[in-house]
């Protein structure tokens, strides 16, 4: 026997209408769901591409001045090196009247050094040390010399280099000359040393990126120093060991590795110019170079005309972002007397 389980009609009839009401209202619930409209879409899309613009010229704006600073940071540090290195080799020069010095404005029976212009040389013997030969005593003396090599073939065309040639004691060896004494010269015994192009094997390139060398002297007679190219009070006068010379004043032009990329040599050559003129190059020490830093000041206001449209100096064929990269510097190297 089947036992059931009557359920009141007014139950079923209340239940279906309740299924009956749900499956109706979940489609306009449905409905009613949020949404963004085509014009809310836009407009956020605006905004963020703004936002990413702004960010990007923000980042490539802090980049610039990145690279700006490292390149800067680059010359400044290529440049304390090379004259860091001038400060020891200036400071232990052989200041002797009977050794020889090859120098801007020498004259016999000195190594004659002349007006040299564009690039400068110097030659002496300190007490720095050198690349000694393989046999043969060692004496404490070295001939040193500066220079920014001129030869188109060498691979350290247009950079400085340094000589440092160790000497060995004098009657040791029968092919390794000694340091000599007056009337012996550089010029005649080491003639690489007074030259701005011959090959030796104890030239070293010490500045990578100086392409430009200049140098003159702070001259005292009585009791007033004063800026000249003589090594002593008057042209023609002989050096006699430097005993005139209270200071060598160098200025160096060199252009970080990165902006270099964009030069030929000869947009280099360009941007020396006509050593000779006083304003539309990297001109020599004139005489009057009178005040500390003109020769310098010159030097910049030359570079900033040739990147300058409205300047009658402005050469539109030289990268504008090569030249704003070259760097001038300016050193006293004092004389121990």
């Amino acid at each position: 026997m089947v036992n059931r389980k009557t359920v009141p009609v007014e139950a079923a009839v209340s239940a279906a209408n309740l299924q009956r009401s749900r499956a109706t209202r979940l489609p306009l619930q449905r409905s009613r769901v949020g949404a963004f409209t085509l014009a809310e879409l836009l407009v956020s899309v605006g905004v963020l591409v703004l936002l990413v613009f702004l960010f990007t010229q923000l980042l490539t704006g802090a980049a610039t001045i990145i690279t700006l600073g490292h390149k800067r940071m680059d010359a400044d540090s290529e440049a304390r090196q090379v004259f860091d290195r001038m400060s020891i080799d200036f400071a232990q020069m052989v200041k002797r009247t009977e050794v020889d010095y090859f120098a801007k404005n020498t004259v016999a029976p000195n190594s004659v050094g002349g007006l040299m212009t564009g690039n400068d040389q110097i030659a002496f013997y300190s007490s720095a040390q050198g690349y000694y030969p393989p046999t043969g005593s060692q004496s404490p003396v070295s001939l040193v010399a500066y220079r920014v090599n001129s030869d188109p073939a060498s691979s350290s065309y247009h950079r400085l280099e340094r000589l440092s040639k160790g000497l060995v004691w004098n009657g040791v060896s029968s092919t390794d000359a000694p340091i000599v004494f007056m009337p012996l010269t550089i010029s005649a015994t080491w003639p690489a040393a007074t030259s701005s192009s011959a090959s030796d094997t104890a030239y070293e390139v010490i500045g990578p990126d100086v392409f430009r060398c200049e140098y003159y002297y702070l001259v005292r007679t009585g009791t007033s120093p004063f800026l000249g190219y003589y090594p002593c009070s008057s042209p023609g006068c002989l050096v006699n060991g430097w005993g005139q010379v209270v200071a060598i004043v160098v200025d160096i032009a060199l252009i970080d590795p990165k902006s270099k990329v964009l030069l030929t040599d000869a947009n280099i050559a360009t941007i020396i110019g006509d050593t000779t003129l006083a304003n539309n190059s990297l001109s020599d020490f004139r005489t009057d170079d009178t005040q500390p830093g003109k020769t310098l000041n010159r030097w910049q206001n030359y570079l900033n005309n040739l990147i300058n449209p409205s300047s009658s100096f402005y050469n539109p064929t030289l990268p504008r972002q090569a030249v704003s990269g070259v760097r001038v510097y300016e050193r006293y190297f004092y004389l121990n007397q």
